[in-house]
């Protein structure tokens, strides 16, 4: 699982699977706190006994990807979505599949509107591409991070769990007061198929704002499962049937 130096100025660490392979990869990016062995590890290894070629990406600043410590600039979605399509650059990937959960959703969204010509599929799970006012306390709830353990925090190479959690609120509290539009600008940009998988009892996004972006997406769905924030996990097998679907029916796999 190497290293790639990126223009962007990140080095990004990764898993391929079958590297070989000449068809359209599925690129994995996973949330807060996590990597994407950690957070979407049985997605990766049930999408490679399918067949389909799988790159686990971890974003800056988690695992063992870098510059460190992990910070949350105003516009770190963006400066995640630029990572991503630098990453595609420096391993020559022309189009790909994507899948985000959480955070990772939201910069696959971002990816899908702004880079339309080089994502084949997106599904973003746990992400609804625009924030309300009523999502202020929720977001704030997560400060001051006494919850992270300190396993997670050696992983990711900090201390202060208050600073990464003040941070994260602060640069979400202010997408918030700027109009809450992460990516929901970008959605009639979108050309391939998308799907935003929602679990109806998540508390960071309801279900009214995935169906918004949805809407003003041409081959766009929300698909509500009876679960949490992991859709991926709390509903694995209804995932997997859809996910499959959802791969099988774009264009290129």
């Amino acid at each position: 699982m190497p290293l790639v130096e990126l223009a962007t100025g990140a080095w990004l660490h990764y898993e391929d699977m079958l590297p070989e392979g000449d068809q359209v990869p599925v690129i994995l990016v996973h949330g807060m706190l996590g990597t994407a062995r950690g957070h979407l590890g049985n997605v990766m290894d049930w999408l490679h006994s399918k067949g389909l070629r799988v790159i686990g990406l971890t974003l800056r600043g988690y695992g063992e990807s870098l510059p460190k410590p992990r910070d949350f600039p105003d516009d770190f979605y963006q400066r995640d979505c630029d990572d991503l399509l630098a990453f595609m650059d420096a391993l020559v990937i022309q189009r790909a599949h994507l899948i985000g959960y959480s955070d990772g959703g939201e910069v696959a969204l971002i990816a899908a509107g702004k880079y339309a010509a080089r994502i084949a599929s997106c599904i973003a799970i746990g992400a609804i591409g625009n924030f309300g006012p009523e999502l202020r306390s929720v977001f704030q709830r997560m400060y001051p991070g006494d919850w992270i353990s300190d396993e997670e925090k050696r992983l990711h190479g900090f201390t202060d769990a208050a600073r990464f959690t003040g941070e994260w609120a602060r640069a979400m509290t202010k997408m918030i007061d700027a109009g809450g539009d992460v990516s929901l600008g970008l959605a009639q940009k979108i050309e391939c198929p998308l799907v935003i998988m929602l679990g109806r009892n998540d508390k960071l996004n309801p279900a009214r704002y995935g169906e918004r972006f949805v809407k003003r997406v041409k081959k766009g769905r929300l698909a509500l499962f009876d679960c949490g924030h992991a859709v991926h996990d709390e509903a694995r097998e209804e995932f997997y049937q859809m996910t499959l679907r959802h791969l099988r029916g774009a264009s290129e796999v």
